[in-house]
């Protein structure tokens, strides 16, 4: 039976926490939003980010190759000027993360003491890893790996290329690329989103975590800024997934059409354009299914399809080679962690530009993705403390992601070096990445099936990350207000679906690479000042919870049983 007493402390906590905890300011999420034709928008951040995008898709369509030659330039100018900020911003964004699971901070709890996790441990999981990595997995699981096979490890390992040492280092460079780093790029997004707008009581936007520095300015335009950045990120970054996933599905689809129907499909862009169209098709009703009806749904749909894939790739194939591959992969990837992560190219010579294709647009894909991910991880965390946070978001994705590189890396690397050689490096040379995975299933049985079922989760996994990012938009383009309508949040799908075509159209690839590293690089800026503020949140919550004020309010409250329905209406709306 429970405790009246402690009942009365947890009901007295709320008004506690709206007192004591929240933000001083006298504002409602989405107090300025107009409203025409059924949608409530922000006033600054909607108009600007549509005529960025609109423009920026104009411009790339009108141009032509033209465009093209504009996106490799600046491909060239950011990754050859900025990669060293890369480099050591995502360092710190590791290290913070770490930092603030392991000290006092750990024990906060997202959403205050009372607070009980909206979603079981095991959804949550599935949720945040479908999200934030499934999709990057099943393109560059097998292609990449191959990539640095071919090249000798890279401008870092530098060894014989096709050697068996240049296997190991392909293997631990992958580890690296999907590891620890990237989750630590979402993880402190997500944290400083969910403090702010759990324990604070602030809108879900990124402008919230500046509040320790800008107060109530950021409902002014150093806020406007800051939001409109993180949706330009968010488009630009889903853009460049809902392109790279349409071009192996229609590679895939080509495989199935080439093997099993004997006809496979033209290589023209307008057959990659019409699976983006089904993709966004898919995506529309999956938002309009909602977060528990669509995402929840797709994203345990994604886990069992995954796992099912991994299961079957390590027991059908070289299993005892695959399991001696990830330990040896491990091991190079652990001994070589400070070196690797700190590393640039300044002394690489004649063998630099290898980081720039790889570990700098990874870190610019992440950190692109960052804000819906982010995001959408802030908004399903409610009720874990932070301790919990960053051991559900650092390790647990991060574990899986290099036992997948590892499995799938092997199987690739065996056939290259004990069945055929040229087998998969052959046709990932003549025909792209998008081809690799399937070259491997070819050497498995039951190739048909797992051919499908890779499309299948191919295209689950797009849907559910372009409906989270599409939710979290409309967020941030809705002053921060969450109920918003349906035919809101179908809008931004079809704004990532045209920036992903004309991506396609200018350059392909190329284009892609591209809108990821630029958008990624304001952002990552931005992500450095956050890693402060959140410092600055959660030392004032430690230093409230031990004030003489908290005691003296948890007292009083226990005395007068205080109840949540004393609660004021503007904290209940701020905390909504």
């Amino acid at each position: 039976m429970t405790d009246p007493t402690e009942e009365t402390v947890t009901d007295g906590e709320e008004t506690i926490r709206e007192r004591l905890f929240y933000a001083d300011v006298a504002r409602e999420p989405g107090d300025t939003n107009v409203r025409h034709w059924g949608i409530e928008v922000h006033p600054v951040v909607f108009p600007l980010a549509l005529a960025f995008i609109v423009g920026f898709v104009a411009l790339t369509v009108g141009f032509g190759d033209g465009a093209a030659t504009a996106y490799e330039t600046v491909f060239d100018a950011v990754t050859a000027n900025f990669g060293w900020f890369y480099v050591l911003s995502v360092n710190v964004f590791l290290i913070a993360l770490v930092a603030f699971g392991l000290s006092e901070y750990g024990t906060i709890r997202l959403g205050g003491p009372d607070a009980d996790p909206a979603f079981s441990t095991v959804a949550w999981l599935a949720m945040l890893f479908s999200a934030g990595m499934g999709i990057g997995l099943l393109f560059f699981g097998v292609a990449e790996p191959m990539y640095h096979f071919l090249s000798g490890g890279g401008s870092f390992f530098d060894v014989p290329a096709r050697s068996p040492a240049a296997a190991r280092s392909a293997t631990a460079l992958s580890m690296f690329h999907w590891g620890l780093h990237p989750w630590a790029i979402y993880g402190i997004v997500g944290l400083g989103l969910a403090f702010f707008s759990f324990n604070r009581g602030l809108p879900i936007t990124v402008r919230s975590v500046f509040y320790p520095l800008l107060g109530e300015r950021i409902y002014g335009w150093p806020g406007h800024i800051v939001d409109l950045a993180a949706v330009l990120a968010t488009v630009f970054g889903l853009a460049t997934t809902v392109g790279l996933g349409a071009l192996q599905i229609h590679a895939g689809l080509d495989f199935l059409g080439r093997n099993y129907l004997a006809t496979g499909l033209p290589s023209a862009t307008w057959v990659t354009t019409a699976i983006v169209a089904v993709i966004i098709g898919l995506t529309t009703l999956s938002v309009v299914a909602g977060l528990e009806g669509g995402i929840k749904r797709l994203s345990t749909v994604n886990v069992v399809l995954m796992v099912g894939l991994l299961g079957f790739t390590l027991v059908a194939g070289p299993t005892v080679y695959l399991l001696d591959g990830f330990a040896s992969g491990l091991g190079v990837y652990l001994g070589n962690f400070l070196a690797l992560s700190f590393y640039a190219e300044a002394f690489a010579g004649a063998d630099a530009g290898w980081q720039h294709d790889w570990t700098i647009f990874y870190w610019g894909f992440w950190i692109a993705w960052a804000p819906f991910v982010g995001m959408f991880i802030a908004r399903i965390s409610k009720g874990r403390t932070i301790r919990q946070f960053v051991g559900g978001v650092l390790l647990v994705p991060t574990l899986f992601s290099l036992l997948w590189m590892a499995v799938f890396n092997g199987s690739a690397l065996f056939v290259e070096l004990n069945v055929l050689s040229g087998g998969i490096l052959g046709p990932l040379q003549e025909h792209g990445r998008a081809v690799a995975l399937f070259e491997l299933l070819s050497s498995y049985p039951l190739t048909f099936l797992t051919s499908v079922v890779v499309t299948a989760n191919l295209l689950t996994f797009i849907v559910t990350s372009t409906d989270s990012g599409a939710l979290v938009t409309s967020y941030l383009a809705a002053g921060g207000k969450q109920d918003t309508l349906a035919r809101q949040r179908v809008l931004w799908p079809l704004l990532i679906g045209a920036t992903a075509v004309a991506l396609l159209v200018g350059n392909g690839l190329n284009g892609l690479q591209t809108a990821v590293i630029a958008a990624g690089l304001p952002f990552g800026a931005i992500m450095l000042l956050m890693v402060y503020t959140i410092f600055l949140g959660l030392r004032r919550e430690l230093d409230i919870h031990r004030s003489p004020a908290y005691r003296a309010a948890v007292e009083d409250a226990t005395d007068q049983g205080t109840t949540a329905g004393d609660s004021s209406s503007k904290a209940r709306g701020r905390r909504e």
